[in-house]
């Protein structure tokens, strides 16, 4: 009788089995995952009311609400979003698509106009380095303090493509400070140039001479900077290839069919893609690390350092001119295009209604573009990748 008590309480009611499989999901939710879910609102948020990269924010919201919902069978070796990641970011084709799209947009007359631009776009990529240091006094290893310095870039698909080989593991923090910093450009920027220029800095006017740039000029400039570049850093090759490819595209005028599909189809195809999976890195347990804060702030410490940098130099600019140079064109030397450029020239024309810098800044803003590719091969090229 005594086995025969142990052995019915042993029997598992079929009601409560049933209920217990009814109620796993519930069961199985952790602070870690309500938290994330959270954060995947917050991405919603911002991407939907304050329009903050809504192409990129709101799908790696997405992403990151499917992947903390408990039990989710999106994960997994024959998870949706397994297979994507798979597919796209672990071996870097995602972010390499994406740079086509950016070449078939991006015009770079304004960079050939006036190509001492070109020393803006490097000084812009400076919060690279000076972040990758600050990283490694915080005690991240060689390749993780790498993969956060390059958010310095301010350029996502660039942050993408380091981080992956270099730090998978902190491909989620790395992406959304990236694009979270990118669409807070108008934010950002303004202090940084309020703080290092004077009001007569910024109302100085530069009068811009358009010198009109032939075709020929345009279709080798690609050609020649792919070229050069893959020959001095041949760690960018996949970068700089892919975005002067596009802009090969663009300036030939023979593929207009080709041009028209990578800059939206493809494009949009691929962000949505790539956000969703960058989102289903953001699992709670992975995610909800001291390391996550300490990206967050270094992330904007690489921004601030970046826009400092670009200023001082236009300043040194500013003193070679004797004063005929506006330094704030320095600030749009990093690479989120034409974002930072078009806050430069509010700056200027919020001093002076009728000083009109755009298309200087423009010309920095488009080396910085150039530079910050270069910088990601510089710097998988220190880590031996």
């Amino acid at each position: 009788m005594h086995e025969g008590s142990d052995e019915s309480r042993k029997v598992i009611n079929p009601m409560d089995e049933l209920a217990l499989r009814l109620l796993q999901g519930i069961t199985s939710i952790t602070w870690q995952s309500l938290v994330m879910i959270a954060v995947a609102g917050l991405l919603f948020y911002l991407a939907i009311v304050h329009d903050y990269e809504p192409l990129l924010l709101l799908p790696i919201g997405a992403g990151a609400l499917l992947a903390n919902l408990p039990l989710s069978p999106l994960l997994g070796e024959d998870g949706m979003l397994t297979i994507l990641y798979n597919a796209g970011v672990g071996n870097e084709l995602f972010p390499l698509l994406i740079f086509i799209g950016i070449g078939a947009l991006t015009d770079f007359s304004p960079l050939l106009s006036n190509p001492r631009m070109v020393l803006l776009g490097a000084a812009g990529q400076f919060g690279i380095f000076g972040t990758l240091l600050a990283a490694l006094a915080l005690g991240f290893n060689r390749e993780e303090a790498a993969s956060i310095g390059i958010i310095g870039a301010i350029d996502g698909p660039t942050s993408i493509y380091v981080s992956s080989l270099l730090a998978p593991q902190l491909l989620g923090p790395i992406t959304v400070a990236a694009y979270s910093y990118m669409s807070l450009v108008p934010v950002i920027m303004p202090p940084v140039i309020h703080a290092l220029t004077t009001p007569a800095e910024r109302r100085i006017r530069m009068e811009y001479v358009s010198r009109p740039i032939s075709r020929r000029t345009r279709i080798l400039f690609p050609i020649v900077t792919t070229i050069g570049v893959g020959v001095l850093v041949p760690f960018a090759i996949p970068l700089i290839g892919m975005l002067m490819l596009g802009n090969l595209m663009r300036e030939s005028g023979a593929v207009e069919r080709l041009t028209n599909t990578s800059s939206r189809e493809l494009a949009n195809i691929v962000t949505l893609f790539l956000g969703l999976a960058i989102g289903s890195t953001m699992e709670g347990t992975r995610f909800l690390q001291p390391a996550t804060l300490a990206i967050l702030a270094l992330g904007i410490l690489a921004f601030v350092l970046d826009t400092a940098a670009g200023l001082l130099f236009g300043k040194f600019l500013n003193l070679l001119s004797r004063g005929r140079f506006n330094p704030i064109i320095g600030a749009a030397g990093i690479s989120a295009f034409p974002m930072a450029a078009r806050v430069v020239q509010k700056m200027a024309h919020d001093e002076d209604f009728e000083n009109f810098i755009l298309m200087h800044a423009m010309g920095a803003n488009a080396a910085g573009q150039v530079a910050s590719v270069v910088a990601g091969g510089v710097v998988l090229a220190l880590m031996g990748r």
